[in-house]
């Protein structure tokens, strides 16, 4: 069964995935810049609580989740999608969906590295 997309649809969805990855590159260099401030918070030698440590760290980890829930909606249902035409594609559709969770496993290294 093959589905027959007009030039309008195939047109919305490249535009649609370029926003998805425009989006979480943001949220993946905003992250990283997060990851940089907390970082950089642990080399100094301060007493006593260091705010802006712990802020970056969960900047770092909430913006990664986010950008992992974006790319996951796009993936996900082309996922869904690609098993509903060939059931036999499980494995890629599974590496695919998994993949970005390995962002907010980035995301949360400065819990640990702090």
């Amino acid at each position: 069964m093959t589905v027959q997309l007009d030039t309008k649809e195939v047109v919305n969805m490249k535009t649609n995935l370029k926003n998805t990855l425009r989006a979480l590159i943001v949220l993946a260099a905003i992250t990283l810049i997060a990851q940089g401030a907390a970082a950089a918070e642990t080399d100094t030698t301060t007493t006593g609580n260091s705010i802006t440590g712990d802020l970056a760290v969960g900047i770092s980890l909430g913006l990664a989740a986010v950008g992992a829930g974006i790319s996951q909606a796009a993936i996900g249902s082309a996922a869904v999608g690609m098993l509903a035409e060939d059931g036999s594609k499980f494995g890629p559709a599974l590496i695919f969906t998994a993949l970005p969770e390995s962002i907010v496993i980035l995301g949360a290294l400065p819990l640990f590295l702090a």
